[in-house]
């Protein structure tokens, strides 16, 4: 167990950045130091002679919060006298959602109750632990900003601590864990600077935008975390940005018309991955009702005269298809950014099929990002529709958000009605590689694992079906009430599994489990 442990460390460490490392031991040392002198280090903030304006209206959260009652996550908790901002009854993250103050932008939300709520936090702010690291405070702020541009609020009290809590994200950005954090504090930096009109801020946020908009959005338009989730909610911050820049004349450079690049590229991939019932794929860390759904984003991408970008399909490693009666999404790339996995799933090869716009075949989902065994499950292969070798993962995912070793893609090789392409995540453990063909026809569907290798292997292929399609096993073959599917070379089992579709939900539904030795061939009818 010990060795397991020092392996994975050592095989996590050695993909990360040296930025990483040294912020991780750099804000390790100082941590104490920083979270002492926030409150007591009091900047009183410039006077603001005119107020931010969204002229296009911003999109408001679908979140539920009363005075004293909030739902996040599906969870939802009423607070007798007062809110404690520390809650966390229900883990880290739905504190984080606490924190956030996106229910500040839902449409019921109004000017009395927000402004208490504000006021509420200013003078609990002393008291934060969660609520004071970089990734709340970012969001914290647009959502204020956003809120006080609504309502057109200049108060004094929630300016100075606003600008205090800039200040103190200034001096804590995550380039310890870049990716999506780093990005969310560019997008927050850039609203700082502009509510205060001042130009360190502005420096940051234009230098981290830049930088990372061009190391994260991949040629094809996709997020390089490869979460179609994150990449909506990251398409809503560059939108947002647009919206803030567009409509307020404080700087005019080359920053706007980046991010309406940028924002086109990541609108024509989105379009292209979303299933025209509207879904996403819930590849890696996916879940219904987190971001704004893809017809919100692009009506608010309209409404900024932002069009998407028609783009092909390439590096993110993610392809879709479709015919008359189905659309498959499939995963043959790489597992996301060397060094930043954490959102990524021991899922390389696996795919979501729809059948006459419904779900038939899906990827099980998340339901939390507690570091427990329930999280591990849900990253590992046994829960994708893929092949797992001898009871192993094909990436060694632990810890909550790591990745050890890691699967690679060493072929790929695509034409309009076949997919080709072979992986190397068991080849360090067991010599193997693990080869899959999908080959494609109006009313047909061929999957094809091979296990190549001169020895034999026990291998298991798994189909997780959405729990609205029952399923009946007859002689060799599984039949639903749209399809009927053929599996050569081997028996399978019917058992059950949890579905996941949104963060605590889990619904019983039923997975067709293939044992085979080196060969098997999946034929689908519709």
């Amino acid at each position: 167990m010990k060795f397991q442990k020092l392996h994975n460390y050592l095989y996590t460490i050695k993909y990360l950045k040296t930025i990483q490392i040294f912020y991780r031991l750099f804000y390790f040392t100082g941590s104490k130091i920083r979270k002492n002198n926030f409150p007591n280090n009091i900047k009183n903030a410039p006077s603001i002679s005119e107020n931010i304006r969204f002229n296009t209206p911003a999109m408001f959260e679908n979140i539920y919060a009363k005075p004293d009652t909030f739902t996040f996550l599906n969870l939802t908790h009423t607070f007798k006298s007062t809110i404690d901002w520390n809650y966390n009854k229900y883990g880290k993250l739905w504190t984080y959602n606490l924190n956030y103050f996106e229910f500040l932008n839902q449409k019921h939300m109004t000017k009395n109750t927000g402004l208490s709520l504000i006021h509420m936090f200013i003078r609990d702010i002393t008291k934060l632990k969660d609520g004071l690291e970089p990734f709340p405070t970012s969001l914290r702020g647009i959502n204020w900003i956003k809120f006080l541009a609504r309502y057109k609020i200049d108060d004094q009290t929630i300016n100075n601590s606003l600008y205090n809590q800039y200040h103190h994200l200034l001096n804590n950005i995550e380039y310890h864990l870049l990716g999506n954090h780093l990005l969310e504090n560019g997008f927050s930096l850039l609203f700082g600077a502009y509510f205060f009109q001042d130009e360190r801020f502005y420096r940051k946020a234009k230098l981290i935008l830049k930088n990372e908009l061009d190391e994260q959005i991949l040629y094809d338009g996709a997020h390089f975390e490869l979460s179609p989730m994150y990449h909506q909610l990251m398409l809503f911050r560059v939108l947002d940005c647009i919206n803030l820049i567009d409509n307020n004349p404080w700087k005019r450079d080359s920053l706007g018309e980046l991010l309406k690049e940028k924002a086109s590229a990541m609108l024509g991939w989105l379009n292209k991955m979303t299933f025209e019932n509207g879904n996403i794929p819930l590849f890696n860390d996916s879940a219904f009702k987190i971001a704004p759904d893809t017809k919100k984003l692009n009506e608010y991408a309209k409404r900024l005269n932002i069009r998407p970008k028609h783009i092909k399909l390439s590096d993110s490693g993610y392809r879709k298809i479709k015919f008359d009666r189905y659309e498959m999404a499939i995963d043959v790339g790489n597992i996301g950014p060397d060094y930043i996995p954490g959102h990524a799933h021991s899922d390389t090869f696996n795919f979501e099929l729809y059948v006459d716009k419904k779900p038939c075949i899906v990827d099980t989902g998340i339901s939390t990002y507690e570091v427990d065994n329930r999280r591990l499950l849900e990253r590992s292969t046994v829960s994708h529709n893929t092949v797992e070798i001898e009871n192993y993962d094909q990436s060694e995912v632990w810890g909550g958000f790591r990745v050890a070793n890691r699967a690679y893609i060493t072929y790929l090789k695509e034409n309009s009605n076949k997919i080709e392409a072979i992986h190397n995540g068991y080849k360090k453990k067991f010599g193997v590689l693990h080869k899959r063909i999908f080959t494609f026809h109006q009313k047909r569907i061929l999957i094809t694992d091979k296990i190549i290798s001169n020895r034999t292997f026990h291998a298991i292929a798994r189909l997780h079906f959405h729990p609205d399609t029952t399923i009946m096993k007859e002689g060799n073959h599984i039949v639903s009430e749209n399809l009927t599917i053929y599996i050569k070379n081997a028996d399978f089992k019917i058992e059950t599994y949890l579905y996941a579709p949104e963060f605590n939900t889990l619904i019983e539904a039923t997975v067709v489990e293939i044992p085979f030795k080196n060969h098997l061939e999946v034929e689908i009818l519709l």
